[in-house]
């Protein structure tokens, strides 16, 4: 069996993103990296965990970018912020991962082994 087809979605300088990175290299796993900062996120991609996890989840709420972005005091809505964080996606746990119809959020080692598991 092939393993399933792995899409990073993260941020050069996200260190949660690089160690996601080096756990699928490590095991000999090619991943598809995608840099948010180069291309943001598609819609219905981030819908997908947006879905499995709930918009709170997904928000890095201790983040710089977070307190910056004033997401807090806006009254806003859900549309509202998944168009922010598409734009800002520093806003976002990262990395978001998906493996199959796997996916992890952050650093998730566990959710990552599923993944290898799951092919």
């Amino acid at each position: 069996m092939s393993a399933p087809q792995i899409q990073v979605f993260g941020t050069k300088k996200s260190k949660d993103t690089r160690a996601a990175e080096r756990f699928f290299k490590e095991r000999g796993i090619k991943i598809i990296f995608v840099d948010l900062t180069q291309r943001p996120i598609a819609k219905g991609e981030l819908t997908r965990f947006v879905q499995k996890f709930g918009l709170n989840a997904l928000l890095d709420l201790e983040g710089k970018a977070y307190e910056r972005s004033n997401l807090a005091y806006l009254r806003t809505t859900e549309e509202g912020i998944i168009a922010k964080v598409i734009e800002t996606p520093e806003l976002l746990r990262l990395p978001l991962v998906r493996g199959g119809k796997v996916l992890s959020m952050g650093e998730d080692m566990d959710g990552w082994k599923a993944m290898l598991e799951g092919s």
